[in-house]
């Protein structure tokens, strides 16, 4: 029960709790009330300075926003630039690429020229070597083939006549000279050479005293170079000797012979380190030659031959003279006809000339009907007729 001044109410009475109930709540609402009032004073008391401060806020962030503005047209800005500065780039980029290629292709193609060209050159140059090397190796050959053929007396004889023949053909015409002729004792000659008497036919010998000389160029102590000087020396007087026995006939051939030396070098060592020999042959009229004192020899044979061979046509040259002075005589005669058909005919010339010239004045007056002129030349007589006999 509830007792309120003299009223007393109980709690089993349903109104009562209701009134009750309603009572606090309407107690419980106006504290409410209360309350928010007076929270509601002081929120508004706290809501200026907050206004205030929320109105710089906005301020600033009004500024922000306008430099975020900014900022996004500068970012804008220097984003296009930035793409202007990337695309010039890739252009520029573009043609030094481009530059670099078309040079790089110009220097490969340049250096693959070059390159074909080297080796061009070089596959000549190989191939010249490889000729040469082949020349090296037949010239090997040939110089064992010369050693073969020297190595041997009788082969390294004909060796020296086959030399010999060379050379008296080109000096010499083919019949002023006869190989291996045959004379009155048997005896062949290697050359023999038809001058005219005096000297007479002279006979050339081919000797290659090889094995004397090689052993005189080899010889290490004093004692072999005196024995290869003494065998070089027996050899080239047993030739000579030989020589002067059997190619020199009284009556025949000349009173002389050459022998002939194929080698420049034993020629050299002779007249050098020999001179006794040299003389020895001289003493006995047999002239020791070397191919290239042969050649010599044989021009100044050549001059004799063609000396004698003008003497033995001396006659047919008088002759010839002779046809050819009655040849010039007659030119001259005819020249001197001649001579006066053409001074005839430069008179005859000038005489027409003189008549062409009279007949244009002529011609010129009776053009311009100049007649006292014509009459003051003397006229023609006009011959009369003869009377007609009756």
């Amino acid at each position: 029960m509830i007792q309120i001044g003299d009223l007393t109410f109980s709690f089993s009475e349903t109104l009562v709790i209701a009134g009750v109930v309603a009572a606090a709540l309407l107690g419980l609402i106006l504290l409410l009330l209360v309350l928010t009032l007076v929270r509601a004073g002081r929120s508004a008391r706290m809501v200026v300075p907050l206004a205030t401060h929320l109105d710089a806020l906005s301020t600033r962030v009004q500024g922000l926003s306008d430099g975020q503005e900014r900022l996004a047209g500068g970012l804008t800005h220097v984003s296009e630039a930035q793409v202007a500065a990337q695309s010039n780039m890739l252009k520029l980029m573009e043609a030094r690429l481009s530059e670099v290629s078309t040079r790089m292709n110009e220097n490969l193609s340049n250096s693959a020229t070059r390159t074909a060209r080297s080796l061009g050159d070089l596959q000549q140059r190989l191939e010249t070597i490889d000729k040469a090397q082949a020349n090296i190796e037949k010239l090997s050959g040939d110089v064992l083939s010369l050693q073969d053929i020297l190595s041997n007396k009788q082969t390294r004889g004909a060796f020296g006549e086959i030399q010999l023949h060379d050379i008296v053909s080109k000096a010499l015409p083919r019949d002023s000279f006869t190989i291996q002729a045959k004379l009155s004792n048997d005896r062949r000659a290697d050359c023999l050479i038809h001058l005219p008497n005096p000297p007479g036919p002279i006979v050339i010998d081919s000797k290659f005293p090889l094995e004397a000389y090689e052993a005189l160029r080899a010889a290490d102590t004093q004692w072999e170079l005196n024995e290869a000087a003494k065998a070089l020396r027996t050899a080239v007087r047993k030739h000579i000797r030989d020589i002067a026995e059997r190619y020199i006939i009284e009556g025949e051939t000349a009173d002389g012979a050459l022998m002939f030396l194929p080698s420049e070098a034993v020629y050299a060592e002779l007249h050098a380190n020999f001179p006794e020999i040299v003389r020895e042959g001289f003493d006995l009229r047999v002239w020791t030659v070397s191919p290239t004192t042969c050649m010599a020899t044989l021009n100044t044979m050549r001059a004799i031959l063609k000396d004698a061979r003008m003497r033995e046509q001396s006659g047919a040259i008088r002759k010839e003279l002779k046809m050819l002075h009655g040849d010039v005589e007659r030119l001259v005669d005819r020249v001197g006809n001649l001579d006066r058909h053409f001074t005839q005919a430069a008179k005859d010339i000038s005489d027409i000339k003189i008549s062409a010239d009279k007949a244009g004045k002529r011609a010129r007056r009776l053009d311009n009907f100049d007649f006292e002129e014509l009459g003051g030349e003397p006229e023609t007589p006009v011959v009369a007729l003869a009377p007609k006999q009756g």
